[in-house]
């Protein structure tokens, strides 16, 4: 329970600093090939933390990408990665 508690914790924290603008998209991404408990947070939610983008902004991106919201963070691949890089910025 502990373990599960300090998971929504830091999942809570990163989307946090993700609307705040203190970190960036890529840098999520980087820690979430490290970091177990950023890697898995799903994509759409992160999405929909950073600023500027909502839940209808954030389903056309995906969309237009061809990326399922579902996917984690750990599970994308370097396509999908770059895509979204590029499209973010």
């Amino acid at each position: 329970l502990e373990k599960a508690a300090e998971a929504r914790r830091t999942r809570a924290e990163i989307k946090e600093l993700l609307r705040t603008g203190t970190i960036t998209f890529g840098e999520v991404l980087t820690r979430a090939e490290t970091e177990s408990m950023i890697g898995g947070l799903k994509l759409k939610s992160v999405l929909e933390s950073l600023p500027g983008l909502g839940k209808i902004k954030t389903k056309r991106l995906l969309e237009s990408l061809e990326i399922d919201g579902s996917r984690r963070l750990r599970g994308l691949g370097d396509r999908q990665r770059q895509a979204l890089m590029t499209e973010l910025g």
